[in-house]
């Protein structure tokens, strides 16, 4: 009898002590989150001064437009965009809508 009595209490010992512990997930501070980057390619539809719109066009999906506020701190690789370049846009989305970070003009028009 005493021997099933070890047994039990041993098989629980070695149960618990399996299980992993629970350790509180890490999860990213308000004050500290950054804005993460994002890219975006297609041709230039609209540019000026202070924003470059971009449409994308994939082969069976709908289209999609996107416009980007362009900041003193935009860098430009290739040159300066005109309407119907290709270009890859490198953006962060913050509170005031998408901020072009780098933009790769890929090619000119025709």
């Amino acid at each position: 009898m005493m021997r099933f009595i070890l047994s039990g209490l041993l098989l629980t010992l070695l149960s618990s002590s399996a299980t992993r512990p629970g350790y509180p997930q890490n999860t990213a501070q308000a004050g500290n989150t950054q804005a993460k980057d994002q890219f975006f390619t297609g041709i230039v539809t609209a540019v000026d001064d202070q924003s470059l719109t971009v449409n994308r066009m994939v082969l069976g999906k709908n289209s999609s437009t996107k416009t980007f506020a362009v900041t003193a701190e935009t860098r430009f690789e290739g040159g300066r965009p005109t309407v119907r370049s290709q270009v890859t846009v490198r953006y962060v989305t913050t509170d005031d809508g998408d901020r072009a970070v780098n933009v790769i003009l890929r090619r000119s028009p025709k």
